[in-house]
């Protein structure tokens, strides 16, 4: 890579709170953001709880026009977008927009909108034929996701690429590898990158309580999330988005912009074995860890804190301890890993921008967030994991890693901005 990648810009949009301080006081202080659901009636199914974020269109600055088109991933989306805006202080006006880009991750689009409409147009499901004549005008938006990329590229008139990355749970993740490359490529100055999802909803609770992902644990969501726990069940839903403001090194250093780091190592694997299956062994994890590592030049004795993906199934959880040990050797056991998926959810495809988020204010603050509800550790995780209180750390170096349905493993090195200019590439 020829140009480092500087993060200058978060904005976030999580359970618990919406920005990235209540985001960030929300992880310090070890709370969960898991509750029952309260969008719809979830009594017919085995899981009844998720991560909701309490969302106010109209108090985050949508016109009543934005939030008529606007599916709810899309609200997030601009929410957290101007958010990112106002922190990096980049004066978007005086860019040249050929070289200003988008990449946006996504799992599941606009599956709010979808199943309102569907419900509407075929009369609650009692009519096979639906009627046209009942369709909103703004649904194709909600039907084609590359109406997300479009509407962050409106905020800041960017006429350079933009796209829309849809890798499963790992979209998050692999949206801001992939704004990172075409920085670093040259192809792009300044990269709006993260991604949303609000799945929250009754076709994708069912579809993961088809297939027993999530926890049953109804009685106690406070606690139903508890990544590395002997007793977990499942993962519990979440919705959120995270929107990161990148560019170029330089040109953040040349305008003296708070720089949270730098992205300097990033890789994506896929197992090509099963569609929701994992080895326990976690080599195609182990080998991105790896790959990404080798691209940011740093030994493993160079991480400093690990974000898990750590969903609370047992066998990711398997899968990333083996993963971890295989990638970084005896230093995987004297570093701290935890996974914030025990306090917001799993947000599908927007979690990976969300952890990206959490890994930049670590640093920034010097805190390792912890793993919550983690009281019975399983004998077959015997890392670190961070038991519920975070910890004060001086952070240079942050690893994170995504793992998706479809057996995509992801991992992203970010490192303390060196000082001075940067090296020439080898």
């Amino acid at each position: 890579m020829s140009r480092s990648v500087a993060i200058t810009g978060i904005g976030v949009v999580a359970p618990g709170g919406i920005g990235r301080k209540a985001f960030w006081d929300l992880l310090v202080s070890g709370r969960t953001a898991t509750r029952p659901i309260s969008f719809f009636d979830a009594s017919p199914f085995r899981s009844r709880m998720a991560a909701e974020v309490d969302f106010s269109p109209e108090r985050q600055g949508l016109t009543p026009r934005e939030i008529r088109r606007l599916d709810r991933a899309a609200q997030f989306a601009v929410s957290s977008t101007r958010e990112c805006l106002a922190d990096s202080g980049l004066e978007f006006a005086r860019l040249d927009p050929e070289r200003i880009g988008v990449s946006v991750g996504s799992a599941v689009g606009g599956t709010t909108s979808l199943e309102r409409e569907y419900l509407v147009l075929s009369d609650s499901g009692r009519q096979w034929e639906v009627d046209d004549a009942y369709r909103s005008p703004h649904l194709y938006d909600a039907f084609v996701p590359s109406s997300l990329a479009a509407e962050v590229a409106s905020l800041v008139r960017a006429e350079g690429p933009a796209a829309v990355v849809s890798t499963g749970c790992t979209s998050g993740l692999d949206s801001v590898g992939y704004a990172r490359d075409l920085i670093a490529e040259g192809s792009a100055d300044v990269m709006i990158a993260g991604g949303t999802d609000t799945p929250i909803s009754p076709i994708a609770v069912a579809c993961f309580d088809a297939i027993k992902a999530t926890s049953p644990r109804n009685s106690d969501p406070e606690h139903a999330s508890r990544p590395f726990d002997r007793t977990r069940d499942g993962f519990v839903l979440a919705e959120g988005a995270a929107m990161l403001v990148l560019e170029e090194l330089e040109h953040a250093r040349a305008r003296d912009a708070r720089i949270y780091g730098v992205v300097s190592g990033y890789s994506a694997r896929c197992n090509a074995y099963h569609m929701t299956g994992l080895k326990p062994d976690g080599r195609e994890m182990a080998d991105a860890i790896t790959s990404a590592l080798d691209e940011a030049r740093l030994a493993p004795e160079a991480v400093d804190y690990v974000n898990a993906h750590g969903s609370g199934t047992r066998q990711n959880d398997r899968h990333e301890t083996g993963a971890f040990k295989r990638a970084l050797g005896e230093h995987a056991r004297r570093t701290p890993v935890s996974s914030i998926k025990s306090m917001v959810g799993h947000s599908l495809g927007a979690i990976g921008s969300i952890e990206i988020a959490a890994c930049a204010l670590a640093m920034e603050f010097g805190v390792v967030p912890p793993t919550a509800n983690l009281y019975e550790p399983d004998p077959e995780c015997d890392l670190d994991y961070v038991p519920n209180e975070a910890r004060e750390r001086r952070l240079d170096t942050v690893l994170t890693v995504g793992s998706g349905f479809g057996g995509f493993q992801s991992a992203m090195v970010l490192s303390r901005a060196p000082h001075g200019p940067e090296r020439a590439a080898a």
